[in-house]
């Protein structure tokens, strides 16, 4: 760095420590903006060191995990300081993905705290990170933006976001989907236990299908055929039982027999490496 350059972040980092000793006198939009014109400052003086932008993610995913399990007098303390992590961070590193879904997760769960309603800024602004995630890399926060929009009411943002999230890999479980206090609203909706349903096919081809099994990939379609003539996945808690059951079965059923197959396979590269010693010996 030459000494020009060095001189100028001095200069930069003396004037953004002065705003944050105004903001602190102040309250409201005023501090709000000088904050956040400090915090644009301090980005300039760390502008692409990477150390310090991982030290401030880090620094506030322990912060919000803290708030998390510990649910401490400190705990919106705790939650604002991490949200000024992660924001921070964004600020040295804005394509830093943690930073941008974790940034989502503290408001939200200031959100949770502060028993606010769906439309309050709170979620807005977990909204407003979660977007970001998703521009940095597609559907990393599409769970994330489609547990937001089930609280506040906006099905068709949740439908299309729990797709997005189904298709690039970033869906929870089926049971922590199913029980995530989040997607309440809409839970016994026909819409979403249909997804469900289309989310219980979509784990059993991923335990089954083995691409270098032909007979692996006939079982996946053959279970698919099975699965696509059952109902959509029932509301009531005894019938889903019975359902998920039924997968399950199934599921065991192709495990069995994938676990034969390695088995005979394996018995088969034996006989034949016994052979082989025999012939070379026998020579």
């Amino acid at each position: 760095m030459s000494i020009f350059s060095s001189l100028g972040k001095a200069r930069t980092l003396k004037a953004a420590i002065q705003q944050v000793a105004e903001a602190r006198k102040n309250t409201g939009g005023r501090a709000e903006q000088l904050y956040k014109s400090a915090y644009q400052a301090f980005a300039k003086v760390v502008e692409g060191d990477l150390n310090t932008a991982e030290a401030l993610y880090n620094w506030g995913f322990a912060l919000l995990h803290e708030a998390k399990e510990n649910a401490s007098e400190n705990v919106r303390q705790q939650l604002d300081e991490a949200i000024e992590k992660f924001t921070f961070c964004l600020l040295v590193a804005p394509s830093h993905l943690g930073a941008a879904i974790d940034g989502g997760v503290a408001y939200m769960e200031k959100a949770r705290i502060n028993n606010v309603s769906p439309d309050d800024r709170l979620y807005t602004q977990a909204l407003t990170f979660f977007e970001r995630a998703d521009h940095i890399q597609k559907g990393s926060a599409a769970y994330n933006m489609a547990c937001v929009y089930a609280l506040q009411g906006n099905t068709e943002a949740c439908k299309t976001a729990l797709e997005l999230a189904r298709e690039k890999g970033s869906l929870p479980d089926e049971d922590d989907v199913m029980n995530d206090a989040d997607m309440a609203a809409v839970k016994y909706a026909p819409w979403f236990q249909d997804f469900l349903g289309k989310v219980a096919v979509q784990k059993v081809e991923r335990e089954v299908n083995d691409k270098r099994s032909r007979r692996g990939l006939k079982k996946v379609e053959e279970l698919k055929l099975d699965l696509e003539d059952l109902p959509p996945r029932p509301t009531d808690s005894m019938l889903r039982r019975h359902y998920d059951t039924m997968v399950k079965a199934r599921l065991d059923e192709l495990k069995e027999q994938d676990a034969e197959r390695k088995r005979q396979e394996a018995e088969a590269r034996d006989r034949k490496k016994n052979k082989d010693q025999f012939d070379y010996y026998k020579k």
